[in-house]
């Protein structure tokens, strides 16, 4: 009889053994939450010698060289900041990188950008957008500019208003005009429309007197 019972209880104990050994883990089902869908899809490089008119060379900052139409994005007035052979650029291109949508020269975006103080036009405010995704406040205490970037081919900055407790706000743009001496940029409640800040004018320049002007100051 005990042995058996010894039987049995073995039997039982292989049995489990066995149902633990072929039980499944569950894995976390994935419903494509994950993917990141905004992926900027922006093509960043500088233009290179092959560029003309209607067409757009460049060399990607992973080494492609690609050259695109840009037929269509003439036509719709979105080749900002011209061509210029070295300059920095950033492009929208179409899916399968043979047309340009967007064209910003990123080169001709950076300085000093100023319009009339709207509270007063007593002075000048503006922004200051250096390289390395710099952006800094021109004569403004109340707007303190951190950083900006070109994502989608849209202007994107990020700026800390004065009494918000350092909280960061983030605007996009889409640039409307883009040229060597003015910067239009709008988002769906505001237009902003800059021109370059120029250097201010030099006072109390030092003028060279000759031998015989200096006798004529001594006593």
């Amino acid at each position: 009889m005990k042995k058996i019972c010894v039987c049995l209880l073995v039997f039982a104990a292989m049995l489990m053994m066995g149902s633990c050994g072929n039980k499944s883990q569950q894995v976390p089902f994935d419903n494509g939450d994950s993917a990141d869908f905004s992926i900027d899809s922006t093509l960043y490089g500088i233009c290179a010698e092959g560029t003309s008119m209607n067409s757009l060379q460049i060399i990607t900052d992973t080494g492609d060289t690609l050259t695109l139409d840009l037929s269509d994005a003439r036509d719709k007035g979105k080749v900002l900041g011209g061509l210029q052979v070295g300059d920095r650029m950033a492009v929208m291109p179409n899916a399968d990188k043979t047309e340009a949508r967007i064209v910003i020269n990123q080169t001709t975006l950076l300085g000093n950008w100023v319009m009339p103080n709207p509270i007063d036009g007593s002075d000048e405010v503006g922004i200051s957008i250096k390289e390395g995704g710099i952006a800094e406040s021109i004569a403004q205490g109340s707007i303190i500019y951190r950083t900006w970037r070109l994502v989608h081919g849209k202007l994107e900055i990020v700026l800390v208003r004065e009494g918000t407790n350092d909280i960061e706000e983030v605007s996009t743009y889409d640039i409307v005009k883009l040229q060597a001496d003015s910067l239009v940029y709008r988002d769906e409640e505001e237009i902003f429309e800059y021109s370059r800040q120029k250097p201010k004018d030099t006072y109390g320049v030092d003028v060279k007197l000759d031998d015989s002007s200096l006798d004529e100051f001594k006593l």
